[in-house]
Parts: C-alpha cells; structure tokens; sequence
C-alpha cells in the first residue's frame, strides 16, 4: 500500500458544477498533514508507552492495527458511501465511522451539445456511476483483502436542478437538460414575477413551464419530474422522494414546513397553460425529506444495478438524495445560520445560510436550503474553472515542448503562485479575461465565449495573466454576493472555501478573500468534495437525534483544522479595479457571442 491517499484527489463542488479534470490534479500528489496522520496505511510510528522502548518494526505494527481496524469496519458495515455526479466526473467516496476516507473511485465524463441543449445520455449515467463503484471496490479488495459486500448506509448526490420528466410508464419522454441550459429565460420572468421570489433559469419548474410556453408536444404526458440524484434514488430504491436542499432547486421550499410552498403550487396550476394539462404540479413532483429521514433501502434490483458483479448485499439504508449545494454546505460545516460557503468547479456558486427571508426580490440571488431545510442565499455561476483549465493546458503543452516534465500539480502551483507574486499588478495589470463557456445569467449572457483581451498599453505579464485569469473567475459570482451582503445587509460569520482551487495554498483563497471584502477559511478538509459530504450525510441517518448543525460541530470537524485569510487592501483595491473593468466590458462578451460560432 503506497502512502498516498484515497481521498487525496481534488472533488467536485458547486451546483452542477465539479472540478474539472485538469483542476483535480491540483491536489492529486498533495496529502494534508490531517490527512496524513488519519492515514489508514501510516508508516509513522506511533508514541512508546512512558518507560518503553519502541521495538523494530512498530511502525509496521501500527499500520497493521489500523489496517485491521478498518478490514472490520468494512465486513461489520460500520461505513458510509457517498456517491456524486459531478459535471465532469462521477466520484464515490467511502468513509468510515471517524469520517475518514478509506476508499474512492471515478469516472470522468462530459455533457453532450445536442440540438443545441446539454445533455447526458442516461446509459452514461449508469455505465459512469457502475464504473466508479467498481473502483471503489477494487480499491477496497486491493487496499484492505476483502470484498465490499456490505455498507452501512448510502447516499447519492448530484448537479442540481434541471429537466428529467417521464411518462406513466417511467420512460425518459426526452433527453435530460442539464442546469447548464439557459433557454428558459421567459419561463424565469414569467414565474419570478409571479411567485414575487427568484425563479432561476436552471430550475426544473422553469424547464417544464418553457415547455408548456413553447408547445412542446411531451408536457401534456409528463407523469413525474425530478433531478439526477433523485432519479438515480428512485431507480435503486423504488421511492420517488427527493432531499429538500436539492427540491429546492425544482421549486421553492416552505422553511416552516420543509417541503414545497403550497401557494405557489396552487399559483403554478392555475396558470392558463398548465390549468389546461390533465395534471397538477403536486402529482409531479417527488416527496420532500429532510437531512436524517428515511429514504428506503437498496433492492436487490437497486444493488445488481449498483455493482453488476453480484457482490454488493441489498437491504443498504439510504439518506435522502442531495444536490451538490447542499453536499458543499456539509462538506465546509456550513449549514448553521449566518455561515455560508464557496464551492468552486466547473461552475461556483457562494452560499450563506439565511436568519430571514430577504427583504426583496432578487433575480442575482436563489433562495435554496440546506439538507435540514433551513433557506440560504445563493449566487451561482454557471462558469468557473473551464477556460482557466484550458490556458493550463495550453502552458503544459509548452512545457512538453520545451523539454519540462512537470506534474499537473506543479504546472497549477507555479502558475497560481505567480498570481500573487511581487510581479503582477494589484489590477492585473488592464488585463481582462472573461471565462463564458456557456450563458450566464449574472452577467445577462443567454450565451457565452471565452475571452482573454488587452489595451495596447496594459502590462502583459504572466503573473499578471494569471492574476486576470482568478480575478475573471470570481468576478460573476461577487455580483450576487454583493446583492446579499451590500444590498440587503446579510450577515456572515464565516465563510469557507471547497473545491479543488483552494488546494494551493493561499493563492484562491487570498484573492477570493479581496472579491468579497471577508475572510476566507479553508479546512483541511477543504479537497475532499461533495461525494465525502454525501457520505456524512448517509452516516447522518444514525444520528438524527442530534441537530445536523450540532452533528457536524462537535462530532464531524471537531478536530477539523483550518486557515484564513484577510483582505490585503491592496489587493482588495486592486480586484475593485478590475471588476470595475470587468463590468464596463461587458460588451466585448457580447459581441463575441455574436461574431464566434457556438460550435465549430
């Protein structure tokens, strides 16, 4: 057994939106010093007894207790597994009773452009999802000498929101849409308007009311509509429910009652459109659970479809299914009032947990929940990290071509140190980069092309390109942070950064801390990602009694150990600059959306 970790590679994070591949080698060769002393396969001995000498081979000794303690978690089903869709990689991540991470698997994939909406075809759902069990599993035979056979309980989360409706006869009436389409902006005025709260263009209920707008010829058949987790629960499980923090990405959450708001059930139906369609929106949509509540058990049918090699025991408990906000929040203990967190992938959003209902309608901010149903405030960016991975790519292609074997991880270092080096310029230097892959609401772009552009007279610097490159990631997701905290006097007490970004030391998190003018903390177990959230909050299942916001402080992160950052002010009047820039250039984007071809 080497000495680098299972848990060690860099997770998904955000609404939809993982780390991307290139993001996740950031950390892959980096193990944390708290990862490394809860090592199952430690080589480090521990301290003699007062008055004993170590005898040769203790080291040994204790890598093998700890080695046998772990084998009998696994055949006593004292674990959890976490499963997570991410946008570009599906992960599983199996955790023991401390929390620790003994085993993980994955599978990269990629959403499709088809008839010009994203999608992923449902048999990649299974075949990613079977592929990364089996690596989990090999993992544990390989690591410990024994099958996975049995698991204590289970739990699936995933990109949130979108569209996957079926018929009576549980067949997919069209592809899945994914939370990364932006045709539904009429569906988004429409319904905000109505309800008087933030409708996003991601949301299912805006997916299946743009249907009905644009006479789709499969609405009038819908006979239930959920997300990806709650689809893949449903499929191992046979109960159609769904966790109230990924629900609150379909349609919006009652904090009192935890489940959907009746008025606005009743307003959606008695719209012309849908007063006309033989259901109702409550037939539609699946059961609301809160973070500890029973979803079912894995049937055999579930199990065979899980881990076709017959090895994996039916009767698994299952939390309820989660989307990827809510497994953030677990993941950086921020699920408490007045905490919030920053998972940053392929998309980023910024989530703070709510003492009361804002006080006015904002189309910058969605109004989600956590796992335990208690509302949060989120900006979300539908891009992030894509376009910073590709100029990454592009300087390790340079590298190879100059002779340079350099480690992904040591190409993402020296090129995120040079970000805050003495060389680059508070402002970037009058660099300018816009990272649109796709349309971006924040930024009022149904579409989006990424751009990198200059004047004549800025300092082209590589410290101060990739400091353009940070400052144009963070930049659409300050504008609804800004709504919250400046326009509507929200209050955080801590803010925790997640995702793969923040495994080089300092680098995202300094600037992050001058984006939003506060203090960034990131944990050290800020790499291990949604899936490990998924898999607290299966563990959850057997402490319910106990508030999760409670659960998490005093058993989770205990001895979870951390670091923050300050606002530097000049650097924090440096990202001004930039934003301010950023914002006045807005029409560059825009014109390159019209000039650029979508696909090529």
């Amino acid at each position: 057994m080497t000495t680098q970790l299972a848990d060690s590679t860099v997770p998904e994070a955000g609404a939809g939106g993982d780390m991307d591949a290139d993001a996740s080698a950031i950390a892959t060769a980096t193990v944390t010093e708290t990862e490394a002393e809860n090592a199952t396969a430690t080589t480090t001995a521990t301290a003699p007894a007062t008055g004993t000498t170590p005898a040769a081979g203790s080291a040994t000794t204790t890598a093998t207790a700890a080695g046998n303690a772990t084998v009998t978690a696994i055949l006593e089903g004292r674990t959890s597994l976490g499963i997570e869709f991410g946008s570009t990689r599906i992960k599983a991540v199996l955790i023991d009773d401390s929390y620790r991470t003994i085993a993980s698997g994955d599978h990269a994939w990629e959403n499709h452009l088809e008839d010009g909406l994203w999608t992923y075809p449902l048999e990649e759902v299974w075949s990613g999802l079977q592929d990364a069990y089996a690596a989990l599993a090999a993992q544990v035979r390989e690591s410990y000498g024994v099958p996975l056979a049995r698991v204590g309980a289970l739990g699936f989360s995933a990109m949130m929101h979108g569209y996957l409706a079926f018929d009576a006869d549980d067949q997919l009436l069209v592809p899945f849409r994914t939370w990364r389409n932006t045709n539904t902006g009429e569906a988004h005025r429409r319904l905000s308007s109505l309800f008087g709260t933030n409708i996003p263009e991601r949301w299912s209920i805006a997916h299946l009311y743009q249907c009905l707008l644009d006479h789709e010829e499969h609405v009038s058949r819908v006979s239930f509509m959920t997300t990806l987790a709650g689809y893949v629960h449903w499929r191992l499980t046979g109960r159609k429910v769904i966790g109230v923090g990924d629900a609150s990405g379909m349609f919006p959450i009652d904090p009192e009652t935890r489940t959907w708001e009746s008025a606005m059930l009743d307003q959606f139906d008695a719209l012309g459109e849908v007063a006309a369609q033989p259901w109702s929106i409550r037939d539609l949509l699946p059961e609301t659970l809160v973070a500890g509540e029973s979803a079912g058990e894995l049937t055999a049918e579930g199990a065979a479809l899980l881990d076709p090699s017959g090895t994996l025991r039916p009767g698994v408990p299952l939390a309820p299914p989660e989307g990827d906000a809510g497994t953030g929040m677990v993941a950086t203990n921020a699920v408490r009032v007045r905490t919030g967190n920053v998972s940053a992938g392929t998309s980023i959003f910024a989530t703070v947990v709510l003492e009361h209902k804002l006080a006015r309608m904002h189309p910058e901010v969605d109004i989600v929940a956590t796992p335990a149903g208690d509302l949060a405030g989120m900006s979300h960016a539908n891009n992030f990290t894509s376009d910073l991975n590709a100029w990454v790519r592009v300087f390790g292609e340079f590298a190879k071509a100059a002779g340079l074997a350099l480690d992904p991880a040591d190409l993402y270092g020296i090129l995120f140190k040079a970000a805050v080096s003495e060389d680059a310029d508070p402002d970037a230097g009058g660099l300018l980069n816009y990272c649109f892959y796709s349309g971006e609401f924040l930024a009022r772009l149904e579409e989006g092309r990424p751009v990198f552009a200059r004047g004549p007279e800025a300092r082209m610097s590589l410290a101060n390109f990739m400091r353009a490159q940070l400052f144009g990631a963070f930049s659409p997701v300050k504008i609804g942070m800004d709504v919250m905290t400046k326009d509507e006097g929200v209050r955080v007490d801590s803010l925790v950064g997640h995702g793969g970004i923040f495994t080089t030391p300092k680098v995202a998190q300094r600037i992050l801390a001058a984006a939003f003018d506060a203090p960034i903390t990131v944990m050290s177990t800020a790499a291990e990602g949604g899936a490990w959230g998924m898999a607290v909050l299966a563990d959850y299942l057997r402490h319910a009694d106990v508030p999760l916001a409670d659960h998490l402080d005093t058993r989770v992160f205990a001895d979870a150990r951390s670091t923050t950052e300050r606002p530097d002010p000049e650097d924090l009047a440096g990202f001004e600059r930039y934003f301010a820039r950023f914002i006045e250039g807005l029409p560059i984007e825009r014109a390159a959306v019209k000039a650029i071809p979508l696909e090529r």
